[in-house]
C-alpha cells in the first residue's frame, strides 16, 4: 500500500501542511525538521503528488515563456537557459510563440495562461495594452529584451553602448565610409535595432563623420538577410570599407556575400557584429560579445526567487556586461581606397 502524505505526518509527529511546507522547499519549517520529514518520506516510499501540492498551495508549477521565435539563435539561447533552471527547481514551461500579428493578437486577448502558470518570462516587447493584460495575471513578470518595462524584471545589455564599442573601434582604425546593416523594430516592437542604430550614429557625430543614409541597409537579422543588405552596400557609388552588423548572424551573410565578390575581409572590407554567436570564433569574427545564456538563466532565476519570497523586490533592472571581441574581420582601410 502506498504511504500518504498523512502518515508522513503521523511517524513525524507534525501536521500533513508541515510536511508539504518541507517537501516543497517552502519557508517555516526549520532545517533539522525538513531533515526529519525528508528521510522518514523516504523511508515509507512517499513522493509528493504535483496535482495535490497544487491544489493545496494553489502554485501549478508551471511557467509560460512567450518568444516571437524559437528558431533564432538568441531566442533559442535565452529559452534553452531559462528552461534549465526553472527544470532544476521543479517547474515546467509552457511555451507560446507569437511570430506574427495574428498569433500576437490572439494569445493577448484570450490569455490562455491565466490561472496556468505561476510566473511569465517574455522574451518580447509587449505593447502597453498588453503590458496591462500580462499584470493583470498577478504573477511575477520578466523580460530579457528591450528597456524597462513597468511592472517587470529586465535583464538585458546596454545595446546602444554596445554599438557604440563597435563603431567606435572601426573609427579607432582610420576608417571613414562605416556601413550599417541593421533591421526595423516591425510589428514585434523590438528596441533593439533602434538603439543599436543609435550608438552608430552617436559615434558618426562624435567623430564628425557625416551620416551617409546609402550606407544602412536592412538585414533582417538573418544571415541571409545579411547577405543581401552587403550585396546592397557593395553596389552603391561608394561603397563602404567598414560596416557594423547588428547581429553576428547578419555578419556571417556579410562575410559570405563579399566571398561571392571575390572580395577579402579585412582586406577590402572589415566587418564587426554583435552578440559573440557560438560560430563567430569559427570565422574569425570582431564582435560584441553579450552573455546570452546567462540574461536567460538570471531572468529565470529572478522569477523563481520572486515566487519563493513574495516580499522581494516584484521588478529589477539587470545590465549584463558586454565586451568588444577582436578577432580576424576588422583591420585599418588600405592605402588606396577612397575615404
Amino acid at each position: 500500500m502506498t504511504a500518504s502524505i498523512n502518515d508522513v505526518a503521523r511517524a513525524c509527529g507534525v501536521s500533513a501542511s508541515t510536511v508539504s511546507r518541507a517537501l516543497r522547499g517552502r519557508p517555516g519549517v526549520s532545517e533539522e525538521v525538513r531533515a526529519r520529514i525528508a528521510a522518514v518520506a523516504a523511508s515509507l516510499g512517499y513522493t509528493a503528488s504535483r496535482s495535490a501540492s497544487s491544489l493545496a498551495s494553489g502554485q501549478t508549477f508551471t511557467i509560460a515563456v512567450v518568444v516571437p521565435y524559437v528558431g533564432r539563435w538568441f531566442f533559442g539561447t535565452v529559452l534553452d537557459a531559462a528552461e534549465q533552471v526553472f527544470s532544476a527547481a521543479g517547474y515546467d514551461v509552457l511555451l507560446h510563440t507569437l511570430g506574427s500579428a495574428e498569433s500576437r493578437k490572439r494569445f493577448f486577448t484570450k490569455m490562455p495562461v491565466r490561472k496556468r502558470v505561476d510566473a511569465v518570462l517574455s522574451l518580447l516587447i509587449p505593447e502597453e495594452e498588453e503590458i496591462a493584460a500580462l499584470r493583470s495575471l498577478g504573477v511575477p513578470l520578466a523580460t530579457t529584451v528591450g528597456r524597462a518595462v513597468p511592472g517587470f524584471t529586465v535583464v538585458g545589455i546596454d545595446d546602444r553602448a554596445g554599438a557604440q564599442s563597435a563603431a567606435r573601434h572601426l573609427v579607432n582604425l582610420g576608417h571613414r565610409r562605416i556601413g550599417l546593416i541593421g533591421g526595423a523594430s516591425g510589428p514585434l516592437h523590438w528596441t533593439t535595432p533602434v538603439d543599436r542604430r543609435q550608438g552608430y550614429l552617436d559615434v558618426l557625430a562624435d567623430a564628425g563623420i557625416s551620416h551617409d543614409p546609402a550606407l544602412e541597409a536592412d538585414g533582417g537579422y538573418t544571415v541571409e538577410g545579411g547577405e543581401r543588405a552587403m550585396s546592397e552596400l557593395l553596389a552603391t557609388r561608394r561603397p563602404p570599407t567598414a560596416v557594423f552588423a547588428q547581429s553576428d548572424e547578419m555578419a556571417m551573410g556579410a562575410l559570405r556575400a563579399l566571398r561571392r565578390h571575390r572580395l577579402k575581409t579585412p582586406d577590402d572590407v572589415s566587418i564587426v557584429g554583435f552578440d559573440d554567436h557560438e560560430l563567430s570564433e569559427v570565422v574569425g569574427l570582431t564582435t560584441v560579445a553579450q552573455p546570452v545564456a546567462a540574461q536567460g538563466a538570471e531572468a529565470a532565476r529572478l522569477l523563481l526567487r520572486q515566487l519563493q519570497e513574495p516580499e522581494a523586490a516584484s521588478s529589477e533592472h539587470v545590465l549584463m556586461p558586454i565586451r568588444l571581441v577582436l578577432r580576424e574581420t576588422t583591420a585599418p582601410p588600405r592605402p588606396r581606397e577612397p575615404q
